[in-house]
């Protein structure tokens, strides 16, 4: 009884179902309407595009009846305008376009293709996405519609007061108007009525409707053979079947649109956003999200953020900076250097075998550059980044959780992510799902996941390696210079003359400044060889989604990078100049070169010189292939296709064909270009206190540089979904914890500051200077050697001794010659070694108690954000109350009919029957 009533009132039509999409039912559409791999059967027939002319209208983003929306491009050369004996070689192009032009008409897409108005053989189809497919794939790829406005406030009156200040660093809101914030939910196509009323145009934004086409072109076959189907646009393009395939933007970026319905946001992005002019002011997030889609707008988002707390570190730098340069005349230590009756007489030891003896103040002016970074200050700025990295992560995590919620993107898990063409295509092994338990396929089996995983950890192994042998080479060309330029640059017969040139060259800031060059040229062309290389094993690893694709290269990619730019940090840092052993007895790298040494001052002023020149070479190499590049590729390309001068203006794809196209891989490479730079920041700041602004300045360069490039010089990028930075997350958080201990490591192993605090508070009493003193630091870090007691082995024995020096000096803390145990440590390099171990413990446990109270304390998502939450749920809750009584009454309103009539009935049998009987 009940199920027939079920099925009677299924019919009824005067019940409005319009708000039964809150109750998140599984609509299942035929196989032949939805692009799956094994959807489109082999009998669709080959059909091309309507040819029509241009209309002579260049901003018009319609098809020529003005009425259906031009919501994708693809560009292909017209076959039959080719040379006759060039066509046969274009048959197999024109077969395969026909027939996946067919597909996508049968899939439901409208095309409409336009001859090029330059004379060439180019021809446009427009793609036009109709309007009940729109409803259909967006319940398919989960987009969510407004339900509701959002009313609440979230504003203190207080920020009100300072408007007046904020308003002249925001863009102009006149121009650039605050959207209304809605309420949303995933939109379902059968029940379109409960979403707030809007128009067709307006319900689903361009940006929507791109990704729509472009979810069905990559799904879409373009040739059939028996069981093997091939398909996709990307593959059409890389055989050259397609020229391009892009969304349009809206207008020019320079002049609006004189279409009165176009909203010309491509115009207020460069107006108010990409114009250098804007420099200081804040992005205009939504409207970047909106026309280009939530993942770019989420990596300008955290870019943004980056760069205001950079701008917190970079004034505690600075003060650390400029505190070294207040007291660089004032230092004792330096001053000792520069001493010609202290340094001026102290002869060192030669520091390689080909090398001559040499004058200590002849490093006088490294000694008072070293002193602008190596203070007592540094450490407070090691300390602070270790605090400040932690506050930027976590207060990013909270205002991320804020645009996820205002950008739809809460619920965007990885259920919802359709799977990669590539890897659907690939599918011919049964397996069950162990979450659903449904069978399912797969590309491989459990063996051979690890064989491709194999494959993948080898390959990235082996140029891991590669990296680690061109920095030993690196190593034997510093060791290599370093001899030649102690030659050439030290006069083995006058310590006291030192020409013009030794004056601002030392053999060891030579040698630096050029292995730094060097190293730096060898990081670029490793960096454009193992691309490819990483590229191509994760296609071979075959991801299922393209969030699953993009982590894995981001973790390839990243661990040859980190290998790439830091290693020789980390061996200027850890490694140079810590096992070299005595004079007499020095320490060789495979039996024949030996290790090479620290300059008197130490290591860090070649860590901080190294860093200079990696952070700087990179970002201006960066930034000027960022702008001339696609630039200079634009004005080319534009010379080399234009057969005929330009008689009438191109429409706006046209115009949009002449500009670079946005490679996949493009956003990935931005966000590997800054967490490089943020490791640089955070890894070895404690040595560089300046990086931070370098940061900072570059930044505010990167943000306007990347926007005028994407807003002039690109096709419009393919708006994707994105809840996060992805796997960039967990890296910088990894980052921020290694950065602690190699800052403390630094600061104990390369820095002097340990030996000086040591000195200051055990040594100088003891060595009758009274009072607590810096005065004579120097000679208590140097030790004494006998240049009689030189090695037979060693070259040093052939270099000409000068007269009168039967004694040189060394860094290090040993006893001297004729002590009982001589040239081995002295208590006081035991007491140095103690107290960094020591500084290293206790500084680490702070800083990582530090980070976990603070992780602790700040929660990840705001308090006004989980109200945004929960008024959100709460309707959704509200509107599924609503339609399930709504579905209730009016299943029971027949029952009720049918027992008031027949109730009606029975009285009206009662009353007939009294009346015969009357």
């Amino acid at each position: 009884m009940d199920d027939n009533i079920l099925e009677m009132d299924s019919d009824n039509d005067d019940f409005d179902e319009s708000r039964l999409g809150m109750i998140h039912e599984e609509v299942v559409y035929p196989e032949e309407f939805l692009p799956t791999y094994y959807g489109i059967k082999a009998e669709v027939s080959a059909k091309t595009a309507n040819l029509v002319e241009y209309n002579n209208q260049p901003d018009s983003l319609f098809f020529n009846d003005g009425v259906r929306s031009v919501d994708f491009i693809l560009v292909y050369e017209d076959e039959d305008m080719k040379p006759f004996d060039k066509k046969s070689a274009f048959k197999r192009h024109k077969e395969r376009r026909e027939y996946f032009e067919g597909c996508l008409m049968k899939m439901g897409l409208e095309l409409e293709a336009t001859p090029s108005v330059h004379g060439d053989n180019l021809m446009y189809v427009k793609v036009h996405v109709p309007w009940e497919v729109q409803r259909t794939y967006a319940e398919v790829l989960h987009i969510k519609i407004p339900i509701e406005v959002n009313d609440h406030v979230d504003r203190s009156p207080i920020w009100d007061l300072f408007d007046w200040i904020t308003k002249h660093f925001k863009p102009n809101e006149k121009l650039i108007k605050k959207e209304v914030d809605h309420y949303t939910a995933p939109y379902q196509k059968h029940h379109h009525d409960c979403f707030l009323k809007m128009d067709k145009e307006r319900f689903f934004t361009p940006s929507m409707r791109s990704r729509m086409a472009n979810f069905i072109m990559c799904r879409a076959p373009y040739e059939i053979r028996g069981n093997v189907k091939k398909f996709g646009i990307t593959k059409l393009l890389n055989s050259g079947v397609y020229k391009a395939a892009y969304p349009p933007h809206d207008c020019r970026f320079n002049v609006k649109s004189t279409v009165e319905s176009c909203p010309n946001e491509r115009y207020l992005l460069y107006k108010e956003w990409a114009h250098p002019k804007n420099f200081y002011k804040t992005q205009p997030l939504d409207l970047i999200r909106k026309y280009y889609g939530e993942k770019i707008g989420i990596y300008f988002a955290w870019l943004g953020f980056y760069t205001k707390m950079l701008a917190f570190a970079s004034v505690v730098g600075l003060a650390c900076f400029f505190y070294g340069y207040h007291i660089q005349e004032n230092s004792t230590w330096s001053k000792e250097v520069c001493d010609p009756d202290i340094g001026g007489k102290i002869v060192m030891c030669p520091q390689c075998d080909l090398c001559n003896y040499w004058i200590l103040n002849s490093t006088c002016d490294t000694s008072k550059t070293l002193t602008i970074f190596d203070h007592f200050g540094t450490l407070v700025f090691a300390v602070f980044m270790a605090v400040w990295v932690t506050v930027f992560l976590e207060f990013w995590k909270r205002y991320q959780s804020q645009l996820e919620f205002e950008w739809d993107t809460v619920e965007f898990l990885e259920q919802q992510e359709p799977s990669r063409p590539e890897y659907d295509a690939a599918c011919v092994y049964d397996t069950i799902n162990p979450v659903t338990g449904v069978q399912e396929k797969v590309p491989f089996t459990f063996c051979g996941r690890c064989f491709r995983i194999s494959i993948g950890i080898g390959t990235v192994l082996f140029w891991i390696v590669l990296i680690l042998a061109s920095i030993v080479a690196i190593i034997i060309y510093r060791l290599a210079v370093f001899f030649s330029l102690s030659i050439k640059l030290k006069n083995p017969g006058n310590f006291t003359t030192l020409e013009p040139l030794k004056e601002y060259v030392t053999p060891q800031m030579a040698t630096s400044v050029t292995a730094g060059l060097i190293n730096f040229v060898v990081i670029m062309i490793l960096n454009t060889l193992y691309e490819r290389v990483a590229i191509w094993i994760t296609d071979f690893e075959l991801p299922r989604t393209r969030t699953d694709y993009e982590n894995s290269l981001t973790l390839k990619m990243f661990l040859f990078q980190f290998v790439n730019y830091y290693s020789s940090c980390f061996y200027i840092a850890f490694v140079k100049g810590k096992i070299v052993g005595h004079p007499g007895q020095p320490v060789y790298i495979l039996g024949k070169y030996r290790n090479e040494e620290c300059d008197p001052g130490g290591c860090l002023i070649e860590l901080t010189t190294q860093l200079a020149i990696i952070m700087g070479g990179k970002a201006i190499w960066n930034n000027i292939q960022e702008v001339l590049l696609p630039w200079v590729k634009n004005l080319i390309f534009r010379y080399c296709t234009r057969v005929t001068p330009k008689k009438v203006e191109p429409p706006r794809w046209e115009q949009d064909f002449e500009l670079q196209p946005f490679t996949k891989l493009g956003l990935f490479y931005e966000y590997l270009e800054m967490v490089i730079q943020f490791g640089f920041v955070t890894l070895f700041v404690a040595s560089f206190p300046l990086a931070p602004f370098l940061a900072l300045v570059n930044n505010i360069i990167e943000i306007r540089v990347d926007a005028w490039k994407m807003t002039t010089q690109f096709r419009r990028i393919l708006p994707e979904k994105a809840r996060d930075i992805g796997a960039w997350q967990p890296i910088l958080q990894w980052i921020a914890i290694l950065a602690v201990a190699t800052n403390a490591m630094i600061i104990a192993f390369t820095s002097d500051i340990i030996p000086r605090l040591v000195y200051y508070w055990s040594f100088s009493v003891e060595e009758g200077y009274g009072n607590h003193s810096m005065s004579g630091f120097i000679n208590s870090s140097l030790s004494y050697f006998n240049t009689h007691d030189f090695s037979n082995a060693t070259v040093t024995d052939a270099v000409e001794r000068p007269p009168n020096i039967t004694i040189c000096r060394y860094r290090d803390f040993r006893f001297p010659p004729g002590h009982p145990r001589q040239y081995q440590y002295n208590m006081h390099y035991w007491h140095v070694i103690a107290a960094k171990m020591a500084f290293i413990i206790v500084v680490e446990h702070v800083a990582y108690l530090t980070k976990f109270i603070l992780a602790s304390v700040i929660p990840d998502v705001s308090h006004t954000t989980r109200e945004h939450l929960k008024r959100e749920r709460y309707l959704t809750q509200a509107i599924i109350h609503e339609v399930r009584l709504n579905l209730v009454s009016k299943r029971l309103k027949p029952v009720k009919d049918d027992l008031s009539s027949h109730m009606a009935r029975n009285d009206n049998d009662d009353d007939e029957l009294e009346l015969s009987e009357y």
